[in-house]
């Protein structure tokens, strides 16, 4: 039930979240890891115990994740929480009439939102990364959470018990005769169950999941046309040559 909690507030910050492109801090790099089956594995874990209660992925089906090396068993045994058959679609657990009363409008479909959010900062994946590591404790929002990446997020934090609590460090520099505050680093105020590390690397997974499942074929079609081009070069040469070959009698 606290976990079903968690991924409510977790639909409604996306849900308004989602808009913030642009502003905050910059984006870092996500990691680009989707060949990645093991990191693969454990971010689809997150995304159908965080995420899935209230966000759909209504153009991805489970048996889907037989690509990163799951078994049919192994997803009925460890992910299939919203539907008994494999080959279901990716569906949210909420009624969305309920999800429409309590969050003004239904949480907005995750299946393509790694691709959707790029911006001038970095790609979608980087905005998800960043924004999922820049919560911080606020006791002036009603929520009790602020966020770097997006200011007056409407999202709690609910990864916090991974995360623990922290807040930003800032540093007073005079710019043109203004003073103004810069971002420093991290004050951990009550530790969560992993490391920053551990957290980072989680979130990371979460991240490669929604950026793989946002184009599961990717890595086939970049392999894919590794080998066209290549037979298009062998195949430019004999054509170069029999051109050669064709036209030299003709004066």
């Amino acid at each position: 039930m606290k976990k079903l909690l968690l991924t409510f507030a977790m639909a409604f910050g996306l849900l308004s979240g989602v808009h913030a492109n642009t502003g905050g801090i910059a984006w870092d790099k996500a990691p680009a890891k989707t060949n990645d089956l093991a990191s693969l594995q454990n971010g689809a874990k997150v995304f159908v115990n965080y995420c899935l209660n209230c966000h759909s992925a209504a153009f991805m089906r489970f048996n889907r994740l037989k690509d990163i090396g799951l078994t049919d068993q192994q997803i009925k045994d460890n992910l299939l929480f919203t539907t008994d058959k494999v080959g279901e679609t990716m569906k949210a657990a909420i009624d969305p009439r309920q999800a429409k009363e309590w969050f003004g409008a239904n949480p907005p479909d995750l299946t393509v939102i790694a691709r959707s959010r790029a911006g001038a900062q970095g790609t979608g994946a980087d905005y998800l990364y960043t924004y999922l590591r820049t919560y911080y404790a606020d006791d002036t929002k009603a929520t009790g959470w602020n966020n770097l990446a997006f200011p007056n997020v409407g999202m709690p934090h609910v990864l916090w018990e991974l995360q623990g609590k922290r807040v930003p460090v800032y540093d007073t520099v005079v710019n043109h005769g203004h003073e103004e505050h810069v971002f420093k680093g991290w004050e951990q105020v009550t530790p969560g169950a992993m490391s920053p590390e551990q957290y980072d690397q989680t979130i990371g997974d979460l991240v490669n999941y929604l950026q793989w499942m946002a184009e599961p074929a990717q890595n086939t079609r970049v392999r894919i046309g590794v080998w066209v081009l290549l037979f298009l070069s062998v195949l430019t040469l004999f054509a170069w040559r029999l051109n050669a070959a064709f036209w030299k009698d003709v004066k």
